[in-house]
């Protein structure tokens, strides 16, 4: 071993027997100190009180039912024998002879006061448009209504996604809506009775 390597080792020896004496000196932790903060955490609060509630009147009964179609009367401006053509037609289910169908359009529809069931519900109309099997189609329909100003919802019914507008207190103002669809969109829809179902 020359002497070169030998005064290195010697050096490393005295400076790793300085440090093992120096360090506890440094670093015997007197300087540390342990931060004591005072909780921000509020108290528990206390138990809920429950409280059991009767309802006052019992659950309305859902009206899944569609109500049936009203008689056609005669209106101003409709006589008596084309009322009486439009319900045999109905009641048959054919459609309707042009001359009524122009007679049902020219109509001037009638104000009507709402009106309620049996439960004290006012009744409500919504005029069904569409049934679809593919809901897309459904919400491309919805869509195109809503951007025209109507009021539109859809709803799955028996695998089948159907698309209303309403709903309305009155069904003059549904039918209304109904010939001016049919003149503007080419779309004829059925009015029924309005459910939360």
């Amino acid at each position: 071993m020359t002497d070169h390597v030998k005064l290195r080792l010697i050096g490393l020896v005295a400076i790793l027997l300085s440090a093992a004496v120096l360090f506890p000196l440094f670093f015997d932790g007197a300087g540390y100190q342990e931060r004591h903060l005072n909780s921000a955490i509020p108290d528990a609060p206390g138990s809920p009180v429950i409280v059991n509630v009767k309802p006052a009147r019992p659950a309305i009964p859902p009206t899944v039912a569609v109500a049936p179609a009203e008689p056609v009367k005669a209106r101003p401006g409709m006589t008596l024998v084309m009322a009486e053509k439009i319900r045999r037609a109905r009641e048959a289910g054919q459609p309707l002879p042009p001359e009524a169908q122009q007679a049902l359009e020219s109509l001037q529809v009638a104000e009507e006061a709402p009106t309620l069931d049996q439960q004290g519900v006012p009744v409500a109309w919504t005029l069904q448009l569409a049934s679809f099997k593919d809901e897309t189609n459904a919400r491309g329909l919805r869509k195109k209504l809503i951007k025209a100003g109507h009021k539109v919802y859809t709803r799955k019914q028996q695998g089948l996604v159907k698309v209303y507008v309403g709903p309305d207190l009155q069904r003059g103002n549904l039918e209304r809506l109904k010939l001016s669809l049919k003149s503007t969109m080419g779309m004829d829809g059925i009015i029924v009775r309005f459910t939360t179902r």
